[in-house]
């Protein structure tokens, strides 16, 4: 007997049981034939995930492959990623991951009713990745303290934190970041069947008390007070592609979810699904968390100068938007693709300022009748005025692209826009920034004294050498260079710059050429750049298809130039493109 089964596009996704039942001569017999799953199916025009482009559905579900982008908006850096959806035993993690999720839902998981809704699974997901309070897939360190779990940049793939979870009872795994949040839920959604992609965010604002403004402070020296908002460097989310029945979409389209828990004024919560064209036109009464989303991508940042006598004062700078930059992989193509007119329209445009006004009223019930002159009247008063207005333009510009190990040298451009000498004193600094925007230590600081004849134009070479940030750096490979006016001179000023330190390249050379279930071998070479000692060195070494679990590979110290190689044998269990990773780490990173 052969059995066929077609499940309706409305069926409930999960592991089913088939029995059959014989009834012969009075006498009825069971049997077992066996189980199957049953998911999403992208490519089924009936179901809320049908994207009806071939190469979309190659790389939004198919893809094992990822990359990360992270760095800062004038320095991008990248890093490949393994999603491993489609490895032994995943499929059934995402499972178990429903299940232990199914409280979260409003109704009752009796009857699984819920799980024919990729809007309502989407959202399960989301809250366990890690806002559940006990079985939640992983933790973020409070604090930057994680020594007691993996460094957060230490992963890889999403294959081994699953797996981790699933074998250790369900428990957190210590530790991860925004970017891996989102990569471990981007691989949970493609292995149920739903399109998904990883979008970084730069200059993302974190706010408790104003969810449209992010406020920054400063000290005499330049130094960045820590307070309670957070002006994160990045920040990465995810996109999923569903028709969103709830809203009466008759397809497909890209919503965002957010499954890193961040601070709201009423606790911390993940965010999402929100359709991501209603972010773009400030329909925030449409969707789940809308008015969370709008102002991740719209908020007017602020900076300010805390003088001793307690008196805060507005600097003049000139100040990049929050969010003005979202990207994602490319279809196809190892380079990214800028998503940000998906989000918002072009700043400064009528539909930009339309959807801005709009989006006000609802977060702001005071001014739900407010005309849009009286809207921007009050954005103005709170921000920053422009370097220009005082006369003065700045900007630090880089001179090199620093690796570990490197100096860091910058040229500082000032240029008078007046037909007067200008005479000003400076405090320069710089301090290690989080990823997430948390100031840590100040490791150097200087005071100029700048001349500037009517329209001069002057050059500063400024350096930083290696042994100034080196003992500081750790995992945080971001440093903020800040020069601002002393406020005895008068108006202050300030211009800063973000600076990314590149981590010393590991290199991957393939020895034999790999054939399915045959030993292949590879070099992997790793050379110290800095003038000390590395201690604790370690070798990550990852691939889907490749390696059933990481190798880990315990190198010791490496002296100063000291070049480690080592070689490592694979097998390849399957056909198809593959990827050897391998990460280095020590005790500097």
């Amino acid at each position: 007997i052969s059995i066929s089964v077609f499940p309706p596009s409305n069926a409930c996704i999960g592991r089913y049981i088939l029995n059959m039942q014989i009834t012969s001569c009075g006498h009825t017999y069971q049997r077992c034939l066996g189980d199957f799953y049953v998911l999403f199916n992208p490519w089924c025009a009936d179901d809320p995930v049908y994207m009806d482009n071939q190469a979309h559905r190659e790389e939004y579900v198919l893809n094992e492959h990822g990359i990360l982008y992270e760095g800062v908006h004038k320095h991008i850096t990248s890093r490949p990623w393994h999603f491993g959806q489609f490895e032994d035993g995943i499929l059934d993690i995402c499972l178990k991951i429903l299940d232990m999720g199914a409280s979260y839902h409003h109704g009752s998981d009796r009857d699984n009713c819920w799980r024919n809704d990729p809007v309502h699974v989407s959202m399960v997901v989301n809250h366990m990745i890690s806002s559940h309070t006990t079985n939640s897939i992983m933790k973020i360190p409070e604090n930057n303290d994680y020594l007691k779990g993996t460094k957060p940049f230490s992963w890889n793939g999403s294959v081994p934190i699953l797996q981790q979870w699933y074998n250790g009872r369900c428990r957190p795994v210590r530790y991860g970041y925004c970017g891996s949040l989102a990569s471990v839920m981007c691989t949970v959604m493609r292995c149920l069947g739903i399109p998904s992609r990883v979008v970084t965010n730069f200059c993302f604002p974190c706010s408790i008390e104003n969810p449209l403004g992010i406020n920054e402070i400063f000290d005499c020296t330049g130094k960045n007070l820590c307070g309670k908002d957070k002006l994160w460097r990045y920040h990465c989310w995810n996109e999923s592609w569903m028709a969103r029945r709830d809203l009466n979409q008759c397809c497909g389209d890209w919503q965002c979810l957010d499954p890193t828990p961040l601070e709201t004024g009423r606790g911390s919560s993940c965010s999402g699904p929100t359709w991501v064209r209603s972010i773009r036109e400030g329909e925030l009464d449409l969707d789940y968390d809308g008015h969370h989303m709008f102002s991740r991508v719209n908020s007017n940042y602020v900076g300010w100068l805390s003088q001793n006598n307690g008196k805060k004062t507005k600097f003049f700078c000139d100040t990049w938007p929050c969010g003005q930059h979202l990207i994602t992989k490319s279809v196809g193509s190892e380079q990214f693709e800028d998503i940000t007119g998906a989000y918002k329209y072009e700043l400064g445009s009528v539909k930009n300022k339309d959807a801005y006004y709009r989006a006000y009223r609802r977060i702001h019930p005071g001014y739900c009748n407010a005309s849009n002159c009286h809207i921007e009247r009050e954005l103005s008063s709170l921000k920053n005025p422009f370097l220009s207005d005082s006369g003065i333009n700045m900007r630090l510009k880089m001179a090199n692209c620093p690796m570990y190990g490197e100096d860091v040298q910058l040229h500082w451009l000032l240029e008078n826009l007046r037909n007067e000498n200008k005479n000003l004193k400076f405090n320069l600094c710089a301090q290690i920034i989080t990823y997430s925007g948390c100031p840590m230590d100040q490791f150097w600081k200087d005071s100029v004294n700048v001349t500037l004849g009517p329209r001069e134009v002057k050059k500063i070479p400024l350096c930083i050498s290696y042994s100034q940030y080196g003992p500081y750096l750790c995992d945080h490979n971001i440093m903020k260079v800040v020069a601002v006016s002393d406020p005895e001179c008068g108006e202050v000023l300030m211009v800063s710059r973000d600076i990314v330190i590149n981590r010393p390249p590991v290199i991957v050379k393939l020895l034999s050429q790999p054939r399915l279930k045959v030993p292949c071998t590879a070099e992997i070479s790793f050379c110290n750049p800095v003038q000390e000692d590395m201690k604790n060195c370690i070798m990550t070494l990852e691939g889907c298809g490749l390696f059933k679990e990481p190798m880990t590979i315990d190198l010791g110290t490496l002296a100063s130039n000291q070049q480690a190689r080592t070689i490592v044998e694979f097998t390849p269990y399957r056909l198809g493109s593959h990827r050897l990773l391998a990460n280095f780490g020590c005790h500097k990173f």
